[in-house]
């Protein structure tokens, strides 16, 4: 890293999903200079539903949104019971309620909203631009919607594009994608549906259907089966009720309050190895273009939102050279060097631990599965609740932004 301009950090952030939006409305709120580059025409949220844990709440918090968001999403989720259960009812593992007491479940479509707000007009934001390549020099290069080659050179380049990342393969050791071997089918209902007080997920066969109500009593929910990475189901209803249509009660319900149009299946995949560094040069990765997980453990979102937090309260302490003075170019190399040395090793725990719990619950075959089920339930409250809490507690890097 060679220089800072004098006007100020110039930053670039491809991407504008969760990541890269949060990470945005903390940098302009420290005084940088943020470009967002968004390949769709619009800025617009995919997905349906996101679980945000302890930790999320406290980079939340970090980047001085965490009270809009606990507004968005204030309900009684918290006084759920909840763990893991058989397709016929039968509680496996109950998961102790302190240990998810600040557990809050946001429609995606809602919290993009709630970022995009946030950010204003503080952030110059090129939508249909997609970027081609980024050099550790802080050169990015982009086409426009129509079709023009363009290039510019920043202070720093923010790779929030997820897991097809361009801006990751700017590093040697790009470990690619891979398929986890099961595809997830997403959705909301269209009402309020009563699930008795309880949640979370059910296990069967190499199949798992989770529940996790929103504040309006709505319920976001996800279910999840072994398949090829490439097929192809010509009536996706029709296959969701075959899996699970007899299994217990609310589910059912959840099928049949959702619109078809409103459920969404996607092959799950993650980062075929883990990145030796986070940061090259100029560049920095957050997100899924960093750590593409598995949804097991419900963290992807999570984990990016730490990201967002650590990197712009690293550089918190830079930006407030900035402006008139320039700021100290080793404290910008500082800053990124400890944002790795702090979130790939969580991040890449959290994301090897999540693919080792769906690895075992789509053990195969019935004895498996029986053997699967049989550990759940002889495994130990304390021992569920000191797991959890590692997984979903994060102490943050405190209120920096202002």
């Amino acid at each position: 890293m060679t220089s800072v301009t004098a006007e100020g950090l110039r930053v670039a952030v491809i991407g504008a999903g969760i990541a890269g939006l949060a990470t945005a409305v903390g940098l302009v709120r420290s005084g940088a200079a943020v470009t967002v580059f968004e390949e769709a025409p619009t800025v617009r949220s995919g997905g349906s539903g996101l679980t945000v844990f302890a930790g999320g709440l406290r980079a939340l918090d970090s980047l001085g949104l965490g009270a809009r968001f606990r507004a968005l999403t204030d309900g009684d989720v918290r006084l759920l019971r909840g763990g893991q259960r058989a397709p016929d009812g039968r509680w496996l593992a109950r998961i102790p309620a302190d240990a998810v007491a600040e557990m809050r479940v946001v429609d995606r479509g809602d919290f993009h909203r709630l970022l995009v707000d946030a950010l204003g007009s503080a952030a110059s934001v090129r939508t249909g631009t997609r970027v081609d390549s980024a050099d550790p020099d802080g050169a990015v290069r982009w086409t426009t919607a129509d079709g023009l080659p363009q290039e510019e050179t920043f202070d720093l380049v923010v790779g929030a594009d997820g897991m097809r990342s361009q801006v990751r393969t700017a590093f040697s050791d790009d470990p690619g994608r891979r398929y986890a071997g099961y595809g997830a089918w997403r959705g909301i209902t269209r009402g309020p549906v009563d699930l008795g007080g309880e949640a979370g997920e059910t296990w069967g066969m190499r199949t798992r259907f989770g529940i996790a109500p929103l504040a309006d009593g709505r319920v976001y929910w996800f279910a999840v089966a072994t398949m090829p990475e490439v097929a192809v189901f010509h009536d996706e209803t029709a296959v969701l009720e075959g899996l699970f249509g007899t299994w217990h009660d609310p589910i059912p319900e959840i099928l049949s309050a959702t619109h078809p149009t409103a459920v969404h299946r996607l092959p799950i995949l993650e980062l075929a190895g883990h990145l030796s560094s986070y940061v090259r040069g100029r560049i920095v990765l957050v997100g899924d273009a960093a750590h593409a997980m598995t949804p097991n453990l419900g963290q992807g979102g999570g984990q990016g939102l730490e990201d967002a937090a650590q990197l712009c309260a690293g550089l918190a302490d830079v930006l407030t050279y900035l402006p008139p003075q320039r700021a100290p170019v080793d404290g910008v190399a500082t800053a990124l060097a400890s944002y790795d040395a702090l979130r790939r090793p969580r991040s890449q725990r959290i994301a090897r631990l999540s693919r080792l719990i769906g690895d075992v619950a789509h053990l195969p075959g019935p004895r498996l599965t029986r053997v699967r089920d049989a550990v759940l339930d002889l495994t130990p409250e304390p021992a569920l609740r000191r797991q959890i809490r590692q997984v979903q507690e994060w102490d943050g890097p405190g209120v920096h932004v202002r």
